[in-house]
């Protein structure tokens, strides 16, 4: 029977819960969706919104991406808990730190997928996430980076820049409405990075709210990390997961 893709939908992938290890010794915990159709395209390592404000692994466009993207576009996602965030899986060892000490589990993540053997890994942050992506993305073999809703609260005027230039590929995309940058102001304070692509999403607020806003999301990394798989489809003929 045909459904309509939306919501929470769960489509079909390999899923497992996974460990990571921090290199200051701590064990945080997350989940990998794979293909059940072959070897993935392309890795997306997702860093979720700020946990002291509810963010998660479970945050609901990084949710989305796990239940859709590894039966649609043929993308692996991973998702896991930084230092100290609880979520149904589990929590987290450690506790926050502010961005700081988070470059640790980003080191885990990344290390996860390369001692895994999953191929073209791409950071995609969420609000909290982009900060720690322009922070610590730079520090390591990927093909680029993916910011939704960057509030550039964090990350220094000096780390964004550092982008310049860079071979890697990053796209932010840019709510029309958000709460802590808008369009005008991120054109200006990522006049630095000309290599940036600047995506402003009309209508769009922080938090993605609503399906249109969930496919508009989804389909924009589609295109950047599997053009192939562009546009996603809205309609599924098989099984659920």
């Amino acid at each position: 029977m045909t459904e309509e893709i939306r919501g929470g939908i769960n489509l079909p992938a390999y899923r497992e819960d996974i460990e990571l290890h921090t290199s200051d010794g701590l064990t945080l915990v997350g989940e990998i969706s794979l293909p059940t159709s072959g070897e993935p395209v392309a890795t997306l390592v997702t860093l979720h919104p700020l946990p002291t404000a509810g963010g998660f692994m479970d945050s609901h466009i990084l949710r989305k991406a796990s239940g859709r993207l590894p039966a649609l576009a043929n993308i692996a996602v991973l998702r896991f808990n930084t230092r100290g965030t609880k979520s149904p899986r589990g929590t987290s060892e450690g506790t926050f730190d502010g961005g700081n000490a988070e470059r640790f589990d980003v080191d885990a993540a990344i290390a996860f997928v390369r001692e895994a053997g999953l191929p073209n890994p791409w950071i995609v942050g969420w609000s909290f996430g982009t900060e720690l992506a322009l922070k610590y993305g730079r520090n390591h073999d990927i093909r680029g980076a993916i910011l939704l809703a960057p509030p550039l609260h964090r990350a220094t005027p000096e780390e964004v820049a550092a982008w310049a230039g860079d071979s890697r590929r990053l796209v932010a995309l840019i709510p029309e409405h958000d709460d802590y940058l808008q369009p005008a102001e991120a054109a200006q304070r990522f006049s630095s990075v000309p290599n940036i692509e600047l995506i402003n999403v009309e209508d769009g607020k922080h938090l993605w709210v609503g399906e249109n806003q969930t496919r508009r999301v989804l389909n924009e990394i589609v295109r950047v990390v599997n053009p192939a798989a562009y546009p996603l489809p809205t309609e599924w003929d098989g099984p659920l997961a």
